[in-house]
């Protein structure tokens, strides 16, 4: 076997097993926040995508995943609003001792969201850094 086969069959087992020691929530609660903050991830990742060159722009899912964002950032506050844990949770405690700070930052994503004007590879490019600005304030200070 080639050295290349060899580290790359090695890397594909480690990433499987620490996807596998990952493990998944079970508390229903905590369940619906991150497949919420999955909707907002990987649409934000498409408009980044486009944004970087590493998609082709097209308007049509410019638009889709700037909607997506801004409807799921509109439920940031709902989702988070019962103190649910679970060992698999990324969410600081932090989270309900400043509640009106976390629903500050909710709110300054779905702004940033709603600014973005998806019609032009230059307005993805330029509304990029409102919505990754919020998404990394809201994560650095209330995600593990």
């Amino acid at each position: 076997m080639k050295l290349t086969t060899r580290i790359l069959t090695l890397g594909l087992i480690v990433a499987g097993g620490m996807a596998f020691a990952e493990g998944e929530a079970t508390d229903p609660t905590v369940k619906a926040r991150q497949e919420l903050m999955k909707t907002i991830g990987g649409n934000t990742k498409a408009l980044g995508d486009m944004a970087g060159g590493k998609a082709d722009f097209d308007a049509a899912k410019a638009e889709a995943a700037k909607a997506a964002i801004l409807a799921a950032s509109g439920e940031i506050a709902a989702k988070f609003e019962t103190n649910a844990t679970d060992p698999e949770t990324e969410a600081k405690p932090e989270i309900w001792s400043n509640w009106d700070d976390f629903v500050t930052k909710a709110e300054a994503l779905k702004t940033a969201a709603g600014a973005l004007d998806a019609t032009s590879l230059d307005g993805v490019k330029a509304g990029m850094a409102g919505v990754g600005g919020a998404c990394k304030a809201c994560h650095t200070a209330y995600r593990m």
